[in-house]
């Protein structure tokens, strides 16, 4: 089997991306999300306060795992990548993610401090990967 047939890209904006945001893993009954940032539907960075590009992220993911035909239910591990990294901004990231995530069974996570993100202005990345039922 090649790996053309075993991947299926899950795309969910007609953009100009040069890279899928997600793939569902056939073989193996996974999907994994690329890195997303806090675009609204616009594909416009959401630079209002960091837990409305927070919200933006999750909203973009939801987004994705939907075009998958997934939800956060789904979510078996989440990463951050987050500048200036620290206990404020992560109770912000935490706040926001208990809305989205189960409290009672959630997704094994990690989150890294970087200096920076290729997405100007973006100061949260976050990456899933989830199950395929």
């Amino acid at each position: 089997m090649s790996n053309q047939s075993a991947l299926t890209p899950v795309n969910t904006s007609a953009g100009k991306l040069s890279f899928s945001q997600g793939m569902i893993l056939k073989g193996g009954g996974t999907f994994v999300s690329s890195g997303h940032v806090g675009l609204d539907e616009k594909g416009e960075l959401v630079t209002s306060s960091l837990e409305d590009q927070v919200v933006a992220v999750f909203e973009s993911l939801r987004r994705t795992l939907n075009a998958a035909g997934l939800g956060f239910e789904h979510v078996a591990r989440i990463s951050y990548y987050v500048t200036d990294l620290d206990a404020e901004i992560m109770q912000i990231i935490r706040k926001v993610r208990c809305a989205y995530l189960s409290t009672d069974h959630p997704p094994a996570s990690t989150a890294i401090g970087i200096s920076v993100l290729p997405d100007a202005g973006a100061r949260v990345e976050v990456e899933v990967v989830a199950v395929v039922p």
